[in-house]
């Protein structure tokens, strides 16, 4: 993002650069990035710009994304769940966020099926366990492990999350443990 080796990114670059990374895909405009990250409108539009021209496929995944959604009325995730989008014909401000819409819904939608595959999963996998899947918040799981199954419901669960898509990027998977979520983080 910034032209900068990976282990000499700061802290700043890093939430700046995901800054840029979701909001393109969310399709937020350069006037919006420069108010999350407090910096000129100018070098919002330098951000986006430059990141398109790094990664050319991903503009063009998301203007084919807004192109399909205007000629079928919705758009759909990997997995053939459909949203329907009527703004994308309506007038400008409605039309601007049906086309948000259009390119933020394949990416987020599949990355919720992902998450619902996972659980169901995981849930399986731990029948005849005392251990319980308890709560799904974005793309995390969280778990009520017995702690004589802590090994076990750990390579349950990297397994379960890891495997859940077949996908030309893998799907990597952090476990984190505690008595509590905040200590779990």
């Amino acid at each position: 993002m910034f032209n900068v080796p990976f282990d000499e990114v700061t802290p700043l670059q890093r939430s700046n650069a995901k800054a840029v990374n979701f909001g393109i895909i969310y399709g937020m405009s350069a006037f919006s990035l420069s108010q999350d990250l407090d910096i000129s409108r100018a070098d919002a539009e330098n951000y986006i710009s430059g990141y398109f021209a790094k990664y050319p496929k991903v503009k063009t995944y998301l203007d084919a994304s807004v192109d399909l959604a205007k000629k079928n009325g919705y758009a759909k995730t990997a997995y053939g769940r459909i949203r329907y989008i009527p703004e994308i014909m309506s007038s400008f401000n409605l039309r601007s966020f049906g086309e948000r819409v259009a390119m933020n819904m394949p990416i987020q939608g599949t990355a919720a099926d992902i998450i619902k595959i996972a659980m169901v999963r995981v849930h399986k996998a731990l029948e005849g366990l005392r251990s319980r899947l308890i709560l799904q918040v974005h793309d995390e799981l969280l778990l009520e492990v017995y702690k004589p199954e802590l090994e076990e419901v750990t390579k349950i669960l990297t397994n379960e999350m890891c495997n859940a898509a077949k996908l030309a990027v893998p799907l990597v998977v952090d476990a984190h443990t505690g008595e509590n979520w905040y200590d779990a983080k």
